[in-house]
């Protein structure tokens, strides 16, 4: 039996390949209904949709699922981001977004950038602009300066602002790919 990440992943690869999905497990159901592919909670209803007919694959999300962190980490292995912009139906809206050669996303709560962060701050110690993670900003990804924790909140520091984030908030970031060692991969699922 598929786990609810993995019955996402496939909902999620089936949709951007434009193909029909039906599989179930005891918590999730994902079909097709009048060309439009949706993933169902059991006790939640409709989590996420995408019209198959249009030529724009786009992904609609309700953030108020129980299932909200695994869509989140399968959009982002499939290179899907959030837009911001919420439709009718209080659903987000995941475009395709180009990830930068040689770099993974991942979108996780901001308590695991804080994890990763560990790792490599030492590059900020160097010379020059650390690449070694990036953040999205404003439709451009930027290079993390610094990251510190007060009261609470992740303040991390860019080249050019500062972002405040509750532990509990979602944040997309990307980490350099580690070509050398089989890299450590945040997962969300318990």
């Amino acid at each position: 039996m598929l786990s609810n990440l993995d019955l996402i992943r496939e909902f999620v690869q089936n949709s951007i390949q434009k193909k029909d999905v039906l599989l179930s497990n005891p918590a999730l159901t994902a079909q097709t209904v009048y060309k439009t592919n949706q993933l169902t909670a059991k006790s939640e209803g409709v989590i996420a949709t995408i019209q198959l007919s249009n030529t724009l694959s786009e992904f609609s999300i309700s953030p108020k699922s129980s299932q909200w962190e695994l869509i989140n980490q399968a959009l982002a292995e499939y290179s899907y981001l959030l837009k911001g912009e919420v439709d009718s139906r209080g659903f987000y809206q995941y475009q395709y977004c180009e990830i930068p050669k040689g770099y993974q996303m991942y979108c996780t709560k901001s308590v695991l950038l804080w994890r990763a962060w560990w790792k490599y701050r030492k590059y900020t110690l160097r010379p020059g602009i650390p690449l070694e993670l990036l953040i999205r900003r404003r439709d451009s990804w930027y290079p993390i300066r610094d990251l510190i924790i007060s009261d609470g909140l992740l303040y991390i520091k860019t080249l050019g602002s500062e972002i405040a984030l509750d532990s509990e908030d979602l944040v997309t970031w990307l980490s350099k790919i580690d070509v050398t060692k089989i890299k450590e991969i945040p997962t969300t699922e318990t």
